[in-house]
């Protein structure tokens, strides 16, 4: 009865936001547009209203507290008093606007719907209550039990093996139920098939011309590579022993000896090859008194084999910018390690070089 009212409170609510009320609608229509603008403002106006809106939530609070009040006089058959109660709710209704209003309503409703089922569970069907141990009892006959028969060894009476199923078949008209599922072509197996044995594929093997041609032409790289490097190793080496020998007390500068001010990549290449004679032990790296790095030779004599003093290794770097700024400092106009004919060849310095300030 509730939800039938509400709805009825709903389309008056609606029409009341739209300006337009069921007394009114006429003359709203007929109207011009100056009047249809005044009673939206003015609907508006009420639904803002703090007054308006205390008012309704004070009505609320009313109902929820006279139905609390009055709980047992409502349960009683004779009373009414529920469904006036839900006659104002419906009313009041109408006229929410806010969620604290809804909130009430939404209480008051609870409140109702308690009220309701208990008030229904004391009703009558047919001038007779409902009384468990009855029903229990055409249920049992209903499902076919025989107390006379073997009593004395069950001592609740003898009930057939398709009891369960009669009960089952009878509650069945009663509800809606899908067809049964079968399968067409025989029932699925779940269990899983036996798995398949992977066959591993062979790789196609290399040909014989191949494993003899591919390993024979990366050792002779290797090997000509090592080579070269041993052969500019030493060349290193050569230069540097001349230097030392030509003046044995003035020391050699490291950044002098392996910086070319012409190609800042044979300048890369010298240090890269130099380390290897400080690693070798051929060469030592110290510094002087003003802190600057430098190099010089170790005779055979100097260091035993197997290494007698702790060597302390360190990574450079350089870059193009500091390899400038090494020249400018150390005014350096000429390389101390001539570029060999092969690297000349190859274009890693300039053949005529030629230097600019």
């Amino acid at each position: 009865m509730r939800r039938a009212s509400r709805g009825v409170g709903d389309d008056q609510g609606t029409a009341r936001q739209n300006g337009v009320s069921a007394g009114r609608g006429g003359r709203g229509m007929e109207g011009d547009d100056d009047e249809v603008l005044c009673t939206a403002v003015d609907m508006q106006d009420d639904d803002n209203d703090p007054t308006r809106r205390r008012e309704i939530r004070s009505k609320y609070r009313d109902l929820i507290n006279s139905v609390q009040q009055n709980r047992e006089d409502m349960l009683s058959p004779t009373n009414n008093k529920l469904t006036d109660v839900l006659e104002e709710a419906n009313k009041l209704f109408a006229e929410v606007r806010q969620a604290r209003e809804a909130a009430l309503d939404a209480q008051l409703l609870v409140l109702a719907t308690d009220l309701g089922k208990e008030k229904a569970s004391q009703l009558h069907a047919e001038g007779s209550s409902f009384d468990p141990s009855a029903f229990a009892e055409n249920l049992l006959s209903f499902m076919g039990l025989n107390r006379l028969e073997d009593e004395g060894e069950m001592s609740g009476g003898y009930l057939p093996q398709d009891a369960w199923q009669k009960v089952g078949n009878r509650a069945q008209c009663c509800f809606r139920t899908a067809p049964t599922f079968h399968y067409m072509l025989g029932s699925f197996l779940a269990e899983p098939p036996p798995p398949r044995q992977r066959i591993a594929r062979q790789r196609n093997a290399p040909s014989k011309e191949a494993k003899r041609i591919m390993p024979t032409q990366l050792k002779k790289m290797e090997e000509s590579h090592q080579e070269a490097t041993e052969k500019e190793v030493e060349r290193i080496l050569g230069y540097l022993r001349s230097y030392f020998a030509d003046d044995p007390n003035s020391p050699i500068s490291y950044y002098e000896f392996v910086i070319d001010p012409f190609s800042f990549s044979r300048s890369v290449e010298n240090i890269f090859h130099t380390s290897f004679l400080v690693r070798d032990g051929l060469a030592r790296i110290y510094l002087d008194e003003h802190k600057l790095p430098c190099i010089a030779p170790i005779e055979e004599g100097e260091v035993e084999a197997g290494g007698g003093s702790t060597r302390q290794q360190c990574v450079i770097s350089i870059s193009p910018k500091t390899w400038k700024e090494i020249i400018e400092v150390f005014d350096i106009t000429e390389p101390l390690i001539q570029a060999s004919a092969t690297q000349v060849d190859a274009g890693t310095v300039d053949p005529e070089p030629q230097h600019t300030d």
